[in-house]
């Protein structure tokens, strides 16, 4: 069974990959992933007490820690209870802080026994008010030998009493709490932007009922069900208008900013907004199935797919810490037991050290940056299933492109009509449309649609793998392909797809093909722009047509007559010759070569297989937001670059300057949280990009 969980009071992210690697450790319990972005715990198990059990497991590492489980209960009373503890914690922090500074200036102001005394009245209650919840989970932790933040500023915070440095304790400890606070609010206000991203669909729907509306929870209404939405509401459903006209603004599901208008018979997707009348739509899906619930379902799920960086930063916290636990410690003992100073000057050295060990900066920012830019591009109806899959696109060095659909409109036209002497291109267009005239071929449509009025013909019959022949008059008319001659095609005639003849002579040829898309050319062009080296059409159409289309849009390369077989070797090759392959397509046969790819986009909502199989979806149905994903993700994964490298130069810094005596503990907590809050603001500013 699957397991959707929301964990509250978690406020350490190295403390949620330990909650993460405890619980995949534990016995009967797979594809474990804890989002501290988003708050959010997936597990599947088939064990009966599944959620006591993770509490427990919870419990042993962080105390406080609530696990909700999403399909059971609401978290609103823990909400409640938390906003709470909240307030009161930042009124017992302001007094704090005020006894701190008073303990800081008499300490710098006065220098004889009393000052002893007074600075010690002073800065004991400051150190208890602003750091009781670090100290009690501190020795906690201790106990379990599990070297924590909070142990850390345990250990520096009572050795420093020990020392006689009471000022330097207490300010160790205010400031640590105001920077938890400051990075708490940074990080709540970005899971605020975040969860802002997905709320594109309301929980309730007006269904109208022998002619009286009610209102009830979406997903009690059932397919088939007439509902009313009102102006200037999210649709809840995806449903057909029936006996109403309005506007809708898709923007939310595909970054299409033009409202769409819409009148009865049209399809409208659930999270879009409805303009200025009212509309009555049938509903076609069930909430579950709709395409607002999809949208969400992908953007929550992207927190399980970590990228390689994600996954290494998880590592590197849990060897980092003790590492310069151990530094600390050579540092206080080492020297004094060479007779290069005092024990009191290098054990207070060794505690600079120490409380600048805390990997929080990182491992806040990282997997944050990752899903910013996931949620970012949610926004503009790009769908990115997950870190790694943001890593590829960023990567990216070669795009393989299905033709009918994606690179073209997949509508069929008719490009040129030929004809021989003493015809008119509009006779053969005529004649081809009265044979095919009961076809629903899409070629014979196309035919169809350009040839005006229609020659009365008669004894329609199919000609085995080669077309269509019918009486015209007292003589034999024929429609299809180059079978159909028995003689080679004219020179002037090679790029047609559809011959007529007439008792066996050639008359005229046509040529049928699908347009390329509007925005192919212009977004291949910025892809080159973007540094992409190849740009590879991959195509099951014939090699003439595909051809012509790659002449059109410039691509690198292509690849034509192919089987879904031969996609995938075709793919097989790219990889081995470029870093990153992102596979574009929008039919069920590209499924196969969707999932071979190392970052395989889906065009549109339509294709189930398409969508369950591509590691992206680009919800509009076309290609113009291609490139603005491509640079969105490149932006994710250098802000996740810069985190870490203002990061672990700020703490090396720091640690050199501590080893040398050059800096004081409270300059060692401003930059462990101070580094952290200016990395979360930095991450955030992706959500608003």
């Amino acid at each position: 069974m699957q397991y959707n969980c929301t964990i509250e009071n978690l406020d350490c992210a190295n403390c949620a990959n330990k909650i993460e690697r405890a619980i995949s450790a534990a016995d009967g319990y797979d594809n474990v992933s804890l989002s501290f972005a988003t708050k959010k715990l997936r597990f599947a198990t088939d064990r009966p007490n599944a959620v006591a059990e993770v509490q427990a497991i919870c419990d042993s590492i962080e105390d406080g820690v609530i696990i909700t489980d999403d399909n059971a209960q609401s978290g609103h009373t823990h909400e409640h209870e938390h906003g709470k503890s909240e307030r009161r914690d930042k009124i017992l922090l302001a007094v704090s802080a005020v006894l701190g500074v008073a303990a800081l200036i008499v300490h710098l102001t006065l220098h004889n026994d009393t000052a002893f005394w007074i600075t010690l009245a002073l800065a004991a209650p400051a150190t208890l008010l602003s750091g009781y919840k670090t100290l009690i989970r501190g020795v906690k932790s201790a106990f379990k030998l599990r070297f924590d933040e909070s142990t850390l500023m345990t250990i520096a915070i009572i050795a420093a009493f020990a020392l006689g440095e009471f000022t330097e304790g207490a300010m160790v400890s205010v400031l640590f709490a105001i920077g938890e606070m400051i990075e708490d609010m940074a990080v709540d206000s970005s899971r605020r932007d975040i969860e802002k991203l997905s709320q594109i669909r309301p929980d309730s729907a007006t269904v109208l009922k022998n002619g009286q509306e009610k209102t009830v929870a979406a997903a009690e209404v059932a397919v088939g069900s007439v509902i009313l939405v009102k102006p200037h509401e999210r649709i809840p459903l995806d449903g057909i208008v029936r006996d109403s006209q309005s506007t809708v603004d898709n923007a939310a599901l595909t970054g299409e900013s033009i409202p769409v208008t819409v009148s009865d018979g049209s399809e409208v997707l659930s999270g879009g907004m409805n303009g200025d009348r009212l509309l009555k739509i049938e509903t076609t899906k069930a909430f579950g199935e709709s395409t607002a619930t999809r949208i969400m379902r992908l953007v929550e799920d992207a927190a399980a797919q970590k990228g390689s960086r994600e996954k290494l930063i998880s590592r590197f916290a849990s060897v980092y810490t003790p590492i310069v636990i151990v530094i600390a410690v050579l540092l206080a003992v080492i020297p004094p037991l060479l007779g290069l100073g005092s024990w009191h000057q290098w054990i207070y050295r060794g505690l600079a050290v120490l409380v600048a060990a805390c990997p929080c900066a990182i491992v806040i920012s990282v997997p944050l940056a990752y899903y910013a830019g996931i949620g970012s591009a949610s926004r503009h109806g790009v769908l990115i299933k997950g870190g790694k899959y943001l890593e590829a696109l960023a990567k990216a060095d070669a795009f393989a492109f299905d033709k009918t659909g994606t690179l073209t409109t997949g509508t069929l036209t008719v490009d040129k009509t030929y004809a021989v002497k003493g015809y008119t291109e509009a006779q053969i267009l005529q004649l081809a449309a009265a044979c095919e005239q009961y076809s629903s071929h899409p070629i014979a449509a196309a035919i169809k649609a350009n040839a005006g009025s229609i020659p009365k013909v008669s004894s329609h019959a199919e000609i085995a793998g080669c077309g269509i022949k019918a009486i015209y008059g007292d003589k034999e008319i024929c429609c299809g392909n180059e079978r159909l001659l028995n003689t080679p095609i004219p020179e002037s005639m090679k790029t047609a797809n559809v011959f007529v003849t007439l008792d066996g002579k050639l008359i005229g040829a046509i040529t049928v093909s699908d347009a390329p898309r509007p925005e192919a050319k212009s977004v291949l062009q910025q892809l080159r722009q973007l540094g992409v080296r190849s740009t590879v059409m991959l195509t099951g159409d014939s090699k003439a047509n595909a051809e012509r289309v790659a002449k059109q849009l410039e691509v690198t390369d292509y690849n034509a007559e192919l089987m879904p077989q031969d996609k995938l070797t075709a793919i097989g090759e790219l990889k081995q010759t470029h870093r990153s392959v992102c596979f574009v397509g929008d039919g069920i046969n590209d499924a196969p070569v969707l999932r071979a790819s190392d970052c395989g986009i889906a065009m549109g909502l339509g294709s189930e297989a398409a969508i369950e199989a591509g590691d992206m979806v680009l919800s509009n149905g076309n290609l113009e937001h291609l490139p603005a994903a491509v640079k969105l993700a490149r932006r994710a994964l250098n802000t996740v670059k810069s985190n870490i490298t203002f990061a672990l130069a700020v703490k090396a810094a720091v640690i050199i300057l501590a080893a040398l005596g050059l800096s004081a503990m409270w300059m060692s907590v401003l930059a462990d949280t101070g580094v952290c809050v200016v990395c979360v603001l930095y991450t955030a500013r992706l959500l608003r990009r």
